[in-house]
């Protein structure tokens, strides 16, 4: 089976890739420019029309494997390959005629979540967003570093839109990715943070 027939399998109807580099910030070039990019999948929602208790795990098993290679498949076009990239996240945004539950299917479960850690050469529990929401509405990705989670100076977010969709009865998933930190990250990291607490601050908590 060709991989396009594959696709249209799971109800894709488009792919939507964004692209943007840093160049400079506060007028200053960064240590080395990051590229930041996103994919998203517009695509059938298979439970549309059904009710709270149906089960979501056939065709979440199904689907979500296509979607994972799908969208990393994008992801690494367009920042350079897995190795170029070091941050990640994902999304979902629901048509309003669905649950958030159906986009949860499609990216909270190992079939989606593991297969973008492999695909994208992670270690990191994936962070995400998710809502419901009309056509055209935007969404917020946040991305951490793919083996160092707690590194701060890959906390960072972007935005991403589909004009189009999601219509009510589908759901947009969305990859994103960075190939580097914020611009001039400079607020320390947890390896070299003072111990902070209530007790320590009393002086300037008072």
């Amino acid at each position: 089976m060709q991989q396009s027939e594959s696709y249209e399998n799971i109800g894709l109807r488009k792919v939507v890739v964004y692209r943007e580099t840093v160049i400079t910030e506060s007028g200053e070039r960064p240590a080395r420019p990051t590229v930041q990019a996103s994919a998203a999948a517009v695509l059938r929602n298979p439970w549309a029309g059904t009710g709270p208790d149906h089960e979501l795990s056939d065709e979440a098993t199904r689907i979500a494997p296509a979607l994972a290679r799908l969208l990393t498949d994008r992801l690494k076009r367009a920042l350079g390959g897995s190795d170029a990239v070091e941050a990640f996240g994902k999304a979902a945004i629901i048509g309003c005629a669905g649950e958030i539950e159906h986009g949860a299917a499609l990216i909270h479960t190992p079939y989606f979540g593991n297969l973008v850690r492999e695909y994208l050469d992670g270690e990191s529990i994936i962070c995400f967003s998710d809502t419901r929401a009309e056509a055209g509405a935007p969404l917020v990705v946040p991305l951490w570093h793919k083996t160092h989670a707690a590194t701060r100076s890959h906390y960072q977010t972007i935005s991403t839109r589909v004009s189009d969709g999601p219509r009510p009865d589908e759901i947009v998933i969305v990859a994103a990715g960075a190939t580097g930190p914020r611009p001039h990250p400079r607020i320390g990291d947890r390896t070299t943070d003072p111990v902070v607490t209530i007790k320590s601050l009393e002086s300037v908590l008072s």
